[in-house]
C-alpha cells in the first residue's frame, strides 16, 4: 500500500482492487489495509465492561438530555451527552441510535448535542428530534477533557503520558466503547446504530465504522480527504498543537505515505456511507482529488454488488454542514437505520 507522495494526483488515484477483480478478492485486500492502519494507530485495547454514571438530566420539549460519563480502556472516563426522545422513553421501545461526533471545537460535545451549539453543527439535537437516540462524547483535549491549564486540541501532554498511543487511536478506542454503551441501553436497537460527524467528527465517523461493524451506516461532512493534491498533508502527522498520527511525519519527510485515505475509508465497504464535500472548503480545498478517491471507492462498492450503499454529494460552500447537506445526511440515516 506504500505510495510515493509525488505520484498521488487526482488522475492517478490508487486502485482498491485491480480492474476485473471480483468481490471475492476484497477480503484479503481489506485485511491487508486494516493491518497497516492498526499498526499506525498504535495502542488499541479492546472494550472494558460497560459502566456509566448520570451526572445531570434536563428535560427538553422533544427529548431528555443526560449528562453522563462512561468508562473507557486505560482508566479513562469519557463525558458525553445522551439524548433520548420522549416517545422512546414513554414506550421503552428500542430505537435506532447515532453516535454524534463533534468537530474541532473547544466546547466538544455541546456543539452538536446542546441547544446552544453553533448553527449548522447541532446535528445531534436535530437527529433526536427525528426519533433517534443520540450519544455525543467528548474527544480527548476537547470539552471536559481539556487538561487544566492547557488549550483545546493540544496533544503534547497526551503523548508524554501515553507512550505507544496516537490521538486518533485514543479517540477510536473511546468511540468503540461508546458503541458498547449504546448496545447496552434498553432504548437502543443494537442492530440500528450509525455515526455522524463534521470535519474531525466526520473522518472519525468513517474511521470508527471501518473498525467496528456494529456501525451500520456512517455520514460525514467535510471529513473525507486524500493525500493526493493536499496542500497540507502534514496536517495528519506531528504538529505543535493537534498531532493526529505522529509517525506519518517520518513517512512524509521521506516522500512516501503508507496508505491513501480512500483505502482506509474502504474498510467500511459495503456498508452504507454518505459523504458531503464542498468546493470552497478552505481546510480540504483539493476537491477534484477527493472526488477521484470517492469515485474509486464507488467502483469498489459496485464490485461488491452494492453501488446504492455509497452516496457522495459535492456542492458549493465552505467548511460547513449547511441545511441541504444535513437534510440529505439525515434522510440517508433514516433510509438505512429506520425512523
Amino acid at each position: 500500500m506504500v505510495h510515493r507522495l509525488a505520484d498521488l494526483r487526482a488522475d492517478t488515484m490508487p486502485m482498491l482492487l485491480p480492474h476485473g477483480a471480483a468481490g471475492t478478492d476484497w477480503p484479503a485486500a481489506r485485511l491487508a489495509a486494516e493491518r497497516v492502519w492498526r499498526r499506525y494507530l498504535g495502542t488499541l485495547p479492546g472494550p472494558v465492561p460497560v459502566r456509566h454514571a448520570i451526572i445531570a438530566e434536563h428535560h427538553e420539549p422533544t427529548h431528555v438530555r443526560q449528562h453522563l460519563v462512561y468508562d473507557a480502556p486505560g482508566g479513562e472516563q469519557v463525558p458525553a451527552l445522551l439524548l433520548v426522545p420522549h416517545d422512546v422513553l414513554a414506550h421503552r421501545r428500542p430505537a435506532p441510535a447515532v453516535l454524534a461526533l463533534h468537530p474541532t471545537v473547544g466546547t466538544g460535545k455541546a456543539d452538536v448535542a446542546a441547544p446552544d451549539g453553533r448553527a449548522n453543527r447541532r446535528y445531534g439535537v436535530e437527529l433526536v428530534e427525528r426519533g433517534f437516540v443520540v450519544l455525543a462524547p467528548d474527544t480527548i483535549t476537547a470539552g471536559e477533557r481539556v487538561p487544566y491549564g492547557e488549550q483545546p486540541f493540544h496533544t503534547a501532554s497526551f503523548y508524554a503520558g501515553n507512550p505507544g498511543w496516537t490521538a486518533v487511536g485514543r479517540m477510536l478506542v473511546d468511540h468503540v466503547q461508546a458503541i458498547e454503551l449504546l448496545c447496552a441501553l434498553d432504548v437502543v436497537d443494537p442492530n440500528r446504530i450509525g455515526a455522524i460527524g463534521h470535519s474531525l467528527g466526520g473522518y472519525n465517523s468513517i474511521f470508527l465504522a471501518g473498525l467496528d461493524e456494529r456501525v451500520r451506516a456512517v455520514t460525514a461532512s467535510c471529513g473525507f480527504s486524500v493525500f493526493a493534491d493536499d496542500p497540507d498533508p502534514g496536517r495528519w502527522g506531528e504538529r505543535d498543537w493537534f498531532s493526529h498520527i505522529p509517525r506519518l511525519s517520518q513517512d512524509l519527510a521521506s516522500g512516501e505515505v503508507p496508505f491513501e485515505w480512500h483505502e482506509i475509508a474502504a474498510l467500511v465497504a459495503p456498508r452504507p456511507m454518505f459523504a458531503w464535500c464542498a468546493k470552497q472548503d478552505d481546510i480540504f480545498p483539493h476537491w477534484p482529488a477527493i472526488a477521484a478517491g470517492v469515485a474509486e471507492l464507488a467502483r469498489l462498492y459496485g464490485v461488491l454488488g452494492h453501488p446504492e450503499n455509497l452516496e457522495f454529494v459535492l456542492g458549493d460552500g465552505g467548511h460547513d454542514f449547511p441545511p441541504p447537506a444535513r437534510q440529505a445526511a439525515y434522510a440517508f440515516l433514516e433510509r438505512w437505520l429506520g425512523p
